[in-house]
């Protein structure tokens, strides 16, 4: 990466590991290629035996990401060459970003600023030929769920509301699917709020929605201020470019969610996300790659990036004193293959478009080489999850007999 050279570089680099954008890039300039290779490997693992490799991208989406100041970052997940099947290559694109403009701005400005801003990006991932493209957890907003002000829930909007409108056009225009996580207020219901994904057609129109499972309670993520738990299972979508669910944010840290998006056929799971260091970056890694490893299909995480400061400061349930924003939100966004190798990440703290080609027969390759779901033994777990939400749930424990015996 380039070391911060005036201002804006500088403020930008508050989010650097080390004055680098990211862990994999410090290791390499600092690591001679040998160490760096056999580091490389057990990070990131091995893809059919090789390490992930590199694709390069069309002039247009460089230039793009040039002048645009953001990542771009490209990179390649292979198959076993199959007799029966011909491969299933999927292009995947993955949006990081950070708002546009300071949070004290009209709402109008700021929703419409975040709209200019992403639109070279989407340009570029159209540009490259993205088939399925993911945009970040309530990207259309800042994140003010830290605030509990219901001030915030001027940014809510329909599902065929402003934000749809704004990506059918690059839906159609590249023929693309597109996943955009919105704050969606119910209008046949009240006018409920929730935390939703829409998932656009490559033609232009809206395949279906999916409300987030898991909302969070813990630190400054006050979200049930907001919106509680989504009404929606575990949906996942047949797309022209295969069959993808989307396991928003805080229900990462959930197996039986991610294990559920698998039941149901997903050979992609996005995960949209919003989250901060001092709170959840060593988990980042370990958890979308278990879930790729433990379920059989690829996983998407993608990951805000820039600090948010707000015009109140509020409080949480941790005893810090009042404070004005989240943290840092580290970006990091990158890919799990289901044979456990994985993509470098992005910028920790720079814009960035992350570009996988993935290919879907990997999935079924894993499943028949390690048979998780031959020996799973649901019927087991169905037992026990089935007497554990009774109210007369015993757990199974088995005592010494001579734990509690009187000494004679």
């Amino acid at each position: 990466m380039e070391k911060p050279h005036n201002g804006e570089a500088k403020e930008e680099a508050k989010g650097s590991i080390c004055g680098y954008d990211s862990l994999h890039r410090l290791l390499k300039d600092n690591l001679n290629p040998h160490h760096f290779q056999e580091v490389s490997r057990l990070l990131t693992g091995l893809n059919c035996g090789k390490a992930v490799e590199t694709i390069a991208l069309p002039e247009s989406a460089t230039t793009l990401s040039v002048e645009h100041g953001f990542d771009l970052q490209a990179f390649s997940f292979s198959a076993d060459k199959e007799l029966l099947r011909q491969p299933r290559v999927v292009r995947v694109g993955l949006i990081q970003n950070s708002i546009a403009l300071p949070t004290t701005a009209h709402f109008g400005d700021q929703k419409q600023a975040i709209f200019e801003k992403l639109k070279p990006i989407i340009e570029a991932a159209g540009s490259s030929g993205v088939n399925i493209l993911c945009l970040q957890e309530a990207w259309m907003m800042p994140f003010a769920f830290c605030t509990r002000e219901k001030r915030w829930c001027e940014f809510a909007e329909p599902v065929d509301g402003e934000s749809t409108k704004f990506l059918r056009s690059f839906a159609l225009k590249y023929n693309m699917v597109i996943i955009s996580s919105i704050l969606e207020r119910d209008i046949n219901h009240g006018e409920v709020i929730w935390n939703t994904s829409v998932v656009i057609g490559n033609h232009g129109n809206i395949i279906g929605k999916h409300r987030k499972n898991h909302i969070p309670r813990v630190g400054d993520f006050n979200e049930s201020t907001y919106y509680m738990e989504g009404n929606t299972g575990h949906p996942v979508f047949e797309t022209a470019f295969g069959k993808i669910g989307i396991n928003i944010c805080y229900g990462r840290h959930h197996p039986l969610n991610w294990l559920a998006f698998g039941l149901n056929g997903a050979e992609i799971v996005f995960n949209p996300s919003a989250t901060v260091g001092e709170l959840s970056e060593p988990m980042w890694p370990i958890e979308a790659r278990n879930a790729a490893i433990a379920n059989s299909y690829f996983v998407a995480s993608i990951n805000r990036v820039g600090t948010e400061t707000f015009p109140n400061p509020f409080t949480s349930g941790d005893g810090k004193p009042a404070h004005a924003d989240f943290g840092h939100f580290y970006g990091s966004s990158h890919v799990s293959a289901p044979d456990a190798s994985c993509t470098p990440s992005l910028s920790r703290y720079r814009d960035g478009l992350l570009i996988t080609d993935m290919d879907l027969n990997l999935c079924r390759q894993l499943k028949d080489k390690w048979g998780f779901r031959m020996t799973s033994r649901y019927e087991l777990y169905a037992d026990t999850l089935a007497r554990y939400v009774k109210p007369e749930f015993e757990q199974q424990v088995i005592s010494d007999p001579l734990l509690h015996r009187k000494a004679s």
